[in-house]
């Protein structure tokens, strides 16, 4: 009987021993779960409403409705110019339409350098940021990269000519600005597919570029190198002449001749003043 309650005895210390182990576990693994879930919470980031194109959006179409959509935006990379609420990209006081002035993709925010204002007429002025103008360049399949240039492009702008240096001078290629921006090829604004040769294109710069571009123009020929995405390369100051380009030495310029002196001494002759040559003492 002793033994039967001995055994008894054991068999509940057992059981106790081992529901007192689950509990410890679950207990610990509750625990744990919960300083995972306030770690995960302590590390949201706040958002911020941004409506979004919600299909690709190309130059020139008309903004709908349809084709935005509102999604939850971090706030510290907010883009600058973007739209929180639907009555500030569609005011109710108007039914003029905005209209794609640079191309979106699907999910990119809308900005307000993108599109235009409500009923705002489009042209090359909404493609000017503050501060620039609108400059064209003569151009032709060599100059003109054989007809690849699209607006939105950037290149480099060398002049040739030739320059007098006193000496007879001679044909030199000038870096004169470094990857500027393309807005129009001909008299079209829009991304272009396939190749196209243009007659001209125009460049958006700074009045005193205007003022270069100008001037080299009219004195030689430009011609544009296209400068590859996301190349942000600094470029030195770039000038190539025959003699460097061929490798040759610059010859010493001739002496110049010396004409001989002439010394005279002028004498009154009656009404009448001669000049008479004399030999020259220094």
């Amino acid at each position: 009987m002793r033994m039967v309650f001995g055994l008894v005895l054991l068999a509940g210390v057992a059981l106790a021993g081992g529901a007192v182990y689950m509990a410890k576990n679950y207990i610990g693994a509750y625990q744990a779960e919960l300083a995972r879930a306030k770690k995960e919470q302590q590390q949201v980031v706040p958002t911020q409403t941004v409506y979004v194109a919600t299909r690709t959006l190309k130059y020139g179409e008309t903004l709908k409705k349809d084709d935005v959509r509102a999604v939850a935006w971090p706030k510290t990379s907010l883009p600058k110019g973007t739209f929180s609420e639907l009555e500030a990209l569609f005011p109710t006081d108007t039914d003029a339409p905005r209209r794609i002035v640079r191309p979106m993709e699907e999910d990119e925010p809308l900005m307000a350098i993108k599109v235009t204002k409500p009923g705002e007429d489009m042209g090359l002025t909404t493609r000017l940021e503050k501060g620039m103008r609108a400059f064209a360049i003569r151009v032709d399949v060599a100059s003109g990269v054989s007809g690849f240039l699209r607006p939105g492009d950037r290149v480099d702008v060398y002049w040739t000519g030739r320059v007098d240096t006193g000496d007879g001078g001679g044909d030199v290629t000038q870096l004169i600005d470094s990857s500027i921006q393309l807005i129009a090829v001909d008299q079209n604004d829009e991304t272009l597919t396939g190749a196209r040769i243009a007659r001209t294109v125009t460049v958006a710069v700074r009045p005193e570029q205007v003022a270069a571009l100008a001037q080299a123009q009219s004195t030689g020929t430009l011609s544009l190198a296209l400068v590859g995405i996301g190349d942000d390369t600094e470029l030195s100051d770039i000038q190539v002449d025959q003699v460097s380009l061929l490798g040759l030495k610059q010859a010493a310029p001739k002496p110049k001749a010396q004409k001989p002196r002439e010394c005279s001494i002028r004498t009154r002759r009656g009404a009448e003043v001669v000049s008479i040559p004399i030999p020259c003492t220094n």
